[in-house]
């Protein structure tokens, strides 16, 4: 009797088999292994902990016609052996439903097989916090002692990307994705303090030293002060960089800029490469290759849409300088966008980092300040105006008044409007570059450097009765 054919479980073994079955003229197959393990605790006590494991699978089918290629795109978590046909055959009457693709462009070959195509996927587990908890338990004691109670939750995932192509691909990136976030409140809850970082493996970041700068933010909050609102010299703190400094990334799509509706648009055609951007020698750049941020070496689209096509995964991605000497340099371009543009190819790269070249701490900052205010971090950011990039958004868990170099009391929160390329063109001084988490964007992008910055003019155009 015969076994029946051989069930593909391993991820190498199902792109393998997905890119069998297609009858495209082309086919593109991502599996991602998902596993993650994570801690959540309040009032200085453990509550719940957990590990997950998981597979999404992409099929990305291309059919050649007369007016040009189109694609399909189907994505489905937890493929069996039984579903992976009916899957590529999904893709597959996409792309035949579908009208030409515009970004349509050969698939990516020449790029050398990752050597790890065929091991098993990396995973995470609880043991990844080994070395965390014990310092996570002397924190909550020590928080408990100082009349502080502690809100938060730590998390690690470990991504494992299989990319094979029809046209010989086969690619595997194991991106680790660390997020640690505490809150401190004081015990009538009416004083708020939040500190976040963002790691690979939970082996450098110290709860202890966490909740010792909580401790000092609480304690300037036990006076408060009340402040209209207005323009004030303000120290934005690395966290509300990397939140303003990725949106503008977000928003740097090259075509968009050439077709006259972005920031980066020039008056009257083309767009703003070139323009000197700060006064500040500023360096904005992504390098998948950044130690401690490093981000997949080459392109995974799962969709196309704005600067990211699925005609060029697996295209290789480099060291990009966005902005460099305070000069726009690069903006965001696919293969497709950057023929239509006469830009240069320039893919989204996983990570961000600014660089001012100083090495002045926010404390140092904060000691060379007459009188400003001193943020935490942002949230709810929205975009009000694409033309001129212009955020709005609220100020969060401690805003603080800095006289005569220290800090004198926390005051009120604050709407505020800005835009971050108006920012840096404003902004007097950059600090030191440091790895930081952004608060607002951290499901979606952790892999950020920044240094504070201080702006004389930072709007906050109304008070905001949030915490």
């Amino acid at each position: 009797m015969s076994a029946g054919p051989k069930k593909a479980h391993k991820p190498h073994e199902v792109v393998e088999r997905a890119l069998a079955l297609s009858r495209a003229d082309g086919c593109v197959v991502i599996a991602d292994e998902h596993s993650t393990a994570n801690l959540r605790w309040a009032g200085n006590a453990l509550t719940t902990n957990g590990v997950t494991r998981g597979r999404t699978l992409t099929v990305i089918a291309t059919v050649d016609g007369k007016e040009g290629t189109a694609s399909g795109v189907v994505s489905r978590s937890a493929v069996t052996a039984d579903e992976l046909e009916p899957l590529v055959r999904a893709a597959e009457a996409a792309a035949r439903g579908a009208h030409p693709a515009e970004d349509a462009q050969p698939l990516v070959t020449g790029t050398p097989h990752s050597p790890d195509f065929t091991d098993a996927p990396a995973e995470t587990s609880s043991a990844v916090f080994t070395d965390f908890a014990p310092a996570l338990g002397e924190s909550f004691a020590r928080a408990r002692a100082g009349g502080r109670e502690l809100y938060g939750f730590a998390n690690h995932e470990l991504v494992s990307t299989y990319l094979g192509t029809s046209a010989g691909l086969r690619l595997r990136h194991d991106q680790p994705t660390g997020t640690l976030e505490v809150n401190a409140k004081s015990p009538d809850r009416a004083r708020s303090a939040w500190a976040g970082r963002s790691t690979r493996d939970f082996k450098d970041v110290d709860p202890l030293a966490m909740d010792a700068e909580l401790a000092v933010r609480l304690g300037w909050a036990e006076r408060r002060v009340a402040l209209p609102a207005g323009r004030y010299e303000t120290l934005l703190p690395p966290t509300a960089v990397a939140d303003l400094l990725i949106y503008q990334l977000w928003s740097a799509s090259g075509r968009d800029a050439a077709e006259g509706r972005t920031v980066f648009s020039r008056p009257g055609g083309g767009t703003r490469i070139g323009d000197r951007l700060t006064d500040l020698p500023l360096s904005l750049r992504s390098d998948p290759n950044e130690p401690g941020l490093e981000s997949a070496p080459f392109v995974v689209a799962h969709s196309s849409g704005g600067d990211e096509s699925v005609f060029d995964n697996g295209l290789p991605v480099r060291a990009t300088e966005w902005v460099g000497g305070g000069e726009l340099k690069h903006l965001t371009t696919t293969r497709h966008s950057a023929g239509l543009t006469g830009l240069p190819v320039a893919p989204a790269i996983g990570n961000l980092i600014l660089d001012g070249g100083a090495d002045r701490s926010l404390d140092e900052m904060v000691a060379g300040t007459g009188r400003g205010l001193l943020l935490t971090c942002l949230w709810y950011i929205r975009e009000v105006d694409p033309a001129t990039l212009l955020l709005t958004g609220l100020t969060r868990d401690g805003v603080y008044l800095v006289e005569n170099g220290e800090v004198v009391g926390e005051v009120n929160n604050f709407r505020f409007n800005e835009s971050p390329v108006d920012l840096l063109g404003r902004a007097a001084e950059a600090g030191r570059t440091e790895k930081t988490l952004p608060r607002e964007w951290s499901d979606w992008f952790t892999r950020a450097a920044m240094p504070a910055l201080r702006v004389p003019d930072f709007n906050m155009s109304s008070v905001s009765q949030g915490v």
